[in-house]
């Protein structure tokens, strides 16, 4: 049985010692690091860990740098941001800096533990069962495990959450998709998201597909739907 490597990036010491035994008690090997530079020189040359968790306010680098930095790499990780900003704005900008799951400080244990476990086991989906590597609708393309989408020859510049969005969307073609179950798709099990963030993606979205916009279909007072190619 696979045993799951995780990093955990945390300033505080007592608190990142408390995460680090609970996630050993668990049965993960962990690397913990008091700064995101250590962590970002760790994950450069360590390609093998299954899953990052981050506090957002570290001196020098921030979380949030860190979070985006590692959107950036081929390689994409699942990161739970642990942190005392607990305000709605920052849980959306955490979110769309890439993280997949947002955990405020103080935190329970229970709760913290059930959201790495969610994580990994979405991502290990992921990762083993991809169903189409390449999704296609009209000249729209995703390439789900090199996260490129196109329209035409144009390539798109999606954000993690409009990548995460769209893609949700084209496995579901024909299918209406309600908000909770986006933010559930997009945005990690049990975060606490309005839903106009929901609203918010779409928006940014429609207005990068261009000719291809109006293949997102808005279901009144239910959420969104992504019509067939030959709709």
């Amino acid at each position: 049985m696979k045993k799951f490597k995780i990093l955990v990036v945390e300033d505080e010491t007592d608190v990142r010692e408390l995460i680090a035994l609970h996630l050993k008690r668990e049965g993960y090997e962990i690397a913990g690091f008091d700064e995101a530079e250590k962590a970002m020189k760790a994950l450069s040359a360590d390609s093998s860990f299954d899953l990052a968790v981050v506090d957002w306010m570290l001196p020098g680098v921030s979380g949030l740098e860190l979070v985006k930095w590692a959107g950036q790499q081929k390689a994409k990780l699942p990161i739970l941001m642990v942190t005392a900003r607990a305000d709605s704005a920052d849980i959306i900008r955490g979110l769309e800096a890439g993280a997949d799951d947002y955990v405020t400080k103080p935190f329970e244990i229970p709760v913290f533990l059930a959201r790495v476990r969610a994580l990994l086991r979405r991502s290990q989906l992921e990762t083993v069962v991809e169903e189409n590597p390449v999704l296609k609708i009209g000249s729209l393309v995703l390439h789900t495990q090199t996260y490129d989408v196109s329209v035409g020859t144009e390539k798109l510049n999606l954000t993690p959450s409009e990548f995460k969005l769209l893609k949700a969307l084209m496995q579901n073609q024909g299918k209406v998709l309600s908000r909770d179950k986006l933010i559930e798709l997009v945005q990690g099990e049990g975060v606490s998201v309005v839903d106009r963030a929901i609203d918010t993606h779409v928006f940014g979205l429609r207005k990068k597909l261009g000719t291809e916009a109006d293949f997102i279909e808005t279901i009144r007072g239910v959420g969104y739907r992504m019509k067939t190619g030959d709709a």
